[in-house]
């Protein structure tokens, strides 16, 4: 998936969501736990309900992780049955990963080749050398945890050295490494106000903005601060829509949180590219 191919995607369907695909056991319908893979049966009826309303998927690899080999195999049916069956959707595997060189690789490998995933969450804490593996794929994404939307994120992201924030020096020397227009960032939604700074030192990149909905984000301001001329922006919102509802019409549901998050980005391009 080029980033072009996905821009395409965004201008086609008025809509830059990102739906995370996050299955806990214990919130989805309880008719499904009789399904011989109750996530995968999750998974799949979600994406063909809201598959046309939104551009990306992101399943977040620890709700696979802990239900052991089974969650993992899960995993694998979703991935391959968005690629197989709905290609146009931008795929990313929320994993987090980062460590040193040759463990970095593999990684990589696991979820670019293996899994085909288009994209991979990375931490970069560990500088250069452990997020270069990534970017060394081909039309593959690395999407760097920049400014995440957790209350922790106080604790190091914003504190200031040598009189400049954490966030923006790993912003900076993140475009120094090899392969960087490889780069997207994740921005947590409730942290709109640091866009307009964050726009200033990445203006081009694509930013994936969780946050929005349930942890309180607001679509307007992100949109606002943080929209630019190929829109790059990914709003993910996990939570607000596949736990819609707990009953069989839990799909339905779905798509009509989804339709309705869709309908506000639409209006949000209308008035940027009216402007």
């Amino acid at each position: 998936m080029t980033t072009e191919k996905l821009i395409s995607e965004i201008k086609k369907k008025q809509s830059f969501l990102c739906i995370g695909l996050d299955v806990d056991l214990t919130k989805i319908p309880q008719h499904l736990l009789n399904n011989e893979d109750p996530i995968f049966a999750f998974n799949k009826a979600i994406i063909d309900a809201t598959h046309d309303l939104c551009v990306a998927y992101k399943p977040n690899t620890a709700f696979y992780e802990a239900y052991g080999l089974k969650g993992w195999k899960s995993l694998e049916k979703t991935i391959t049955y968005l690629n197989e069956k709905y290609p146009e959707i931008f795929t990313i595997a929320d994993a987090k990963r980062g460590d040193i060189g040759n463990t970095s690789s593999m990684y990589a490998k696991a979820f670019f080749e293996d899994l085909a995933f288009d994209s991979v969450t990375v931490a970069p804490y560990m500088g250069k050398d452990s997020v270069e593996p990534f970017l060394a794929f081909k039309n593959k994404h690395t999407i760097l945890l920049a400014l995440t939307s957790n209350q922790g994120a106080f604790d190091f992201q914003t504190k200031t050295i040598d009189g400049k924030e954490v966030y923006k020096q790993v912003l900076e020397t993140s475009k120094t490494w090899k392969n960087a227009e490889n780069l997207m960032y994740v921005v947590g939604a409730t942290k709109a106000e640091y866009l307009g700074e964050i726009r200033n030192i990445i203006p081009d990149s694509f930013l994936l903005v969780p946050g929005v909905g349930a942890q309180g984000g607001n679509l307007q301001e992100v949109c606002k601060y943080g929209m630019n001329a190929s829109v790059g922006l990914l709003i993910n919102s996990s939570r607000g829509i596949i736990y819609a509802s707990k009953n069989e019409d839990f799909a339905e549901a779905s798509a009509q949180k989804a339709a309705l998050l869709q309908k506000d980005m639409a209006i949000e391009l209308n008035n940027y590219f009216k402007n």
